[in-house]
C-alpha cells in the first residue's frame, strides 16, 4: 500500500513539472543504470585488493591466481613463446576493456551535464507559463496559472540539480577507477615481463 502511494506521488511530481520532467526522469534512470553497471564491474574485479607481492606469486604460478586478475594473468601466459607475445596479450586486454569503460564514462558524463540544462529548459517554460498567466488577467485564474508556472519552473530546476550534483561525484569516482585499472594493467604487465624474461 505504501509502495503504491510512493509511486503515485512520484507520478504526480513528474507530471506537475511539465513535459521536460519526462526526459529528465528517463535521463536519470539511464545515468543510474550506467553508473551502477560500472560500479558493479569495478566491485567484482579484484585488482584493487591484489598487492604487488600477490601478483608476483600469481605470475609465477598462474593456477593460484584468482578473479579478474587471475583471468588476465592466465590469458597473458597461455601458449606464449616470447616477451612480445605477452605484450601483445596485454595490449589486447587494454583494447578490449579500456575503450568500453571510457565509452560508458563519456556517455555518463554527457548525461550528467545535460541534466541541469534540461532543468533550465523547464525553468524557462515554467516562467513563460507564469508570464502568460500574468498577461491573461483575472484574479483567481491569474493566481492559479502563475502558481503552476512557478511550480513547474522550480521543480524542473530542482530535478536537474539533484541529478547533476551527485552525478559529478559519481563520474569522478568512476574516472579514478578507470585510471587505477589502467595503472594496474601496466604494473601487472611489467611484473609478468620481468618474471618471464629468463624463460625466453
Amino acid at each position: 500500500m505504501k509502495d503504491q502511494t510512493y509511486i503515485e506521488q512520484a507520478q504526480e511530481i513528474i507530471l506537475s513539472g511539465g513535459w521536460t520532467m519526462i526526459p529528465l526522469f528517463l535521463l536519470g534512470c539511464t545515468a543510474f543504470f550506467i553508473a551502477a553497471r560500472l560500479a558493479l564491474y569495478f566491485r567484482r574485479g579484484n585488482y584493487g585488493k591484489t598487492s604487488v607481492s600477490q601478483c608476483e606469486d600469481w605470475v609465477k604460478d598462474s593456477n593460484k591466481a584468482q578473479g579478474q586478475v587471475g583471468e588476465i594473468i592466465r590469458y597473458s601466459q597461455d601458449n606464449v613463446g616470447s616477451l612480445e607475445e605477452i605484450q601483445d596479450r596485454f595490449a589486447e586486454v587494454r583494447v578490449a576493456e579500456i575503450p568500453r569503460l571510457n565509452q560508458n564514462l563519456v556517455l555518463l558524463t554527457i548525461m550528467i551535464n545535460v541534466a541541469p540544462l534540461l532543468g533550465l529548459l523547464g525553468t524557462v517554460l515554467g516562467m513563460l507559463t507564469t508570464f502568460q498567466g500574468i498577461s491573461v488577467g483575472g484574479a483567481e485564474q491569474t493566481t492559479n496559472i502563475v502558481a503552476d508556472g512557478i511550480h513547474e519552473a522550480l521543480i524542473t530546476t530542482q530535478m536537474g540539480l539533484c541529478l547533476a550534483i551527485p552525478g559529478f561525484f559519481v563520474t569522478y569516482f568512476i574516472k579514478q577507477k578507470v585510471i587505477d585499472f589502467e595503472s594496474f594493467l601496466v604494473r601487472l604487465e611489467s611484473i609478468t615481463l620481468q618474471a618471464k624474461r629468463n624463460q625466453f
